[in-house]
């Protein structure tokens, strides 16, 4: 017999490790902010590590609700907040540095996409079909390429002769790219419900 009461229940649903991860990362969206604006010279690549290590318990939030058993709806609704937010706000501190006309056109891309595909998920979701527009291999590869290519470009300099910053671009790019071809294949596996909607 469980000795529980709600209110010990609500503190393990907002303490546990997954969700406790994905708090951090959305508390670290300020410190990334205040570190890429930082005048000093360890500032940016202090805000590429901050970004990197939000990026990675991304992964370790999913994993450890998965292993220990702690999914939750709390988890469920915070982890996608805490990935586009913190992805809008590398994006945007990017741009604010660098306002290269392709550079905003990369970030209105993603963001634009992030924002849709939100939309058309929590439609789905309210008819009872949100496991046709579940993460697909190419939206997890976008992720990989978003994170390392964002991370590249909030740390701004060479490395060991390598132009980071150029890499950056380009993986960004790519990113932006299949952030486009994952939105397609989601509206693809949404049409069916799409279509019979416009005929009601």
């Amino acid at each position: 017999m469980s000795t529980s009461t709600p209110a010990a229940e609500e503190t393990r649903v907002w303490m546990n490790l997954p969700n406790a991860l994905t708090w951090l990362r959305i508390l670290m969206v300020p410190a990334i902010v205040v570190l890429f604006y930082l005048p000093y010279g360890w500032a940016a690549p202090a805000a590429c590590a901050s970004f990197a290590f939000a990026g990675i318990t991304d992964s370790l939030d999913g994993y450890y609700a998965r292993k220990l058993g702690q999914t939750s709806r709390l988890g469920a609704f915070l982890d996608p907040v805490a990935d586009k937010l913190i992805v809008a706000c590398a994006l945007v501190l990017i741009v604010s540095r660098d306002p290269r006309w392709y550079l905003v056109i990369v970030a209105i891309v993603i963001i634009g996409r992030e924002i849709a595909v939100s939309a058309l998920r929590e439609w789905m979701a309210e008819i009872g079909a949100r496991g046709r527009v579940a993460v697909s291999v190419w939206g997890k590869i976008k992720t990989i390429m978003q994170i390392v290519g964002l991370a590249f470009l909030l740390f701004r300099r060479n490395l060991f002769g390598l132009p980071i910053y150029a890499i950056g671009l380009v993986l960004t790019a790519v990113a932006a790219v299949l952030t486009l071809w994952s939105m397609i294949l989601y509206l693809r596996l949404a049409w069916p419900e799409l279509r019979s909607s416009s005929r009601l």
